[in-house]
């Protein structure tokens, strides 16, 4: 984990690589339509982190902006064989570092609610809104003050 590269995604060319972690991360591991994967929020004016293995896209987050001090943070997807190395608490950092250079305090995620724990290690804690309906997922909505 300690030799991925770090991309900052802003441009159409490296936003596919979070796209192409994506598709293989949700749309295909979870049978998800390429229609339920990308929504309004991506594209331009949203900021992705891709990790890059030797140049090949493991893992991925995005993030947008929702007030002037806050962001959410979503869509993170690490392919299945850099899952259990901590790439997942790196994409999340890196994101956290970025977002606290643009100026927010506040990121809100809606959490698959298998993954609750993982978001409450980095210091993220529920809104206690209860369950919500995410497409094929159900989602706990929770948030960290940075």
């Amino acid at each position: 984990m300690e030799n991925l590269e770090v991309m900052r995604a802003e441009a159409e060319w490296q936003r596919a690589g979070a796209y192409s972690v994506r598709i293989q991360g949700m749309n295909r591991q979870h049978h998800i339509s390429l229609r339920e994967e990308f929504d309004e929020h991506d594209g331009e004016g949203t900021k992705y982190i891709v990790l890059l293995d030797k140049g090949y896209p493991v893992a991925t987050c995005r993030f947008y902006e929702i007030s002037p001090d806050a962001v959410v943070l979503g869509r993170v997807v690490v392919l299945p064989e850099y899952r259990g190395d901590h790439t997942g608490s790196r994409v999340m950092e890196e994101a956290e570092k970025w977002i606290r250079e643009c100026g927010y305090t506040r990121i809100v995620i809606d959490s698959r609610t298998e993954v609750v724990p993982f978001y409450e290690k980095l210091g993220y804690v529920s809104d206690h809104g209860g369950t919500i309906h995410s497409g094929v997922f159900d989602c706990l909505r929770m948030h960290k003050d940075l």
